[in-house]
C-alpha cells in the first residue's frame, strides 16, 4: 500500500470527511502494520511532542498493585494513579 499523505483541511468538515473516505485504506495500513511489527506504544504521543508518562514498579509492588486492584474491581494503572496523586496531595500539604 502506498503512505496516505493527510493533508492540511480547511475546514473541521473537511477534515472529518477525508477520515471517513479513508478508513477502509487507513484500516488495511493498520493491520498490515501491526502483521509487520511496525506500531509502536504512544506513536501518536511521540509524533505530537507529548513527553512520556510512565512509572516504572518492582515486579513485587507491580503483583500487589494488581492484586489490590482487582480487590476493588478496577485497573491497576488506576489504582496506582490514586495512590500517586493521594500521595503528592498529601506531601504536598505537608511542606
Amino acid at each position: 500500500m502506498s503512505k496516505l499523505e493527510i493533508p492540511d483541511f480547511p475546514s473541521e468538515a473537511e477534515e472529518a470527511k477525508w477520515w471517513f473516505d479513508n478508513q477502509d485504506a487507513l484500516d488495511d495500513e493498520f493491520l498490515a502494520a501491526a502483521a509487520e511489527g511496525r506500531l509502536g506504544v504512544g506513536t501518536a504521543a511521540k509524533l505530537a511532542g507529548l513527553p512520556e508518562r510512565s512509572v516504572e514498579l518492582s515486579w513485587d509492588d507491580f503483583e500487589v498493585a494488581k492484586r489490590e486492584a482487582e480487590k476493588r474491581g478496577i485497573k491497576y494503572q488506576d489504582y496506582v494513579s490514586g495512590l500517586l496523586h493521594t500521595a503528592l496531595i498529601t506531601e504536598a500539604n505537608a511542606l
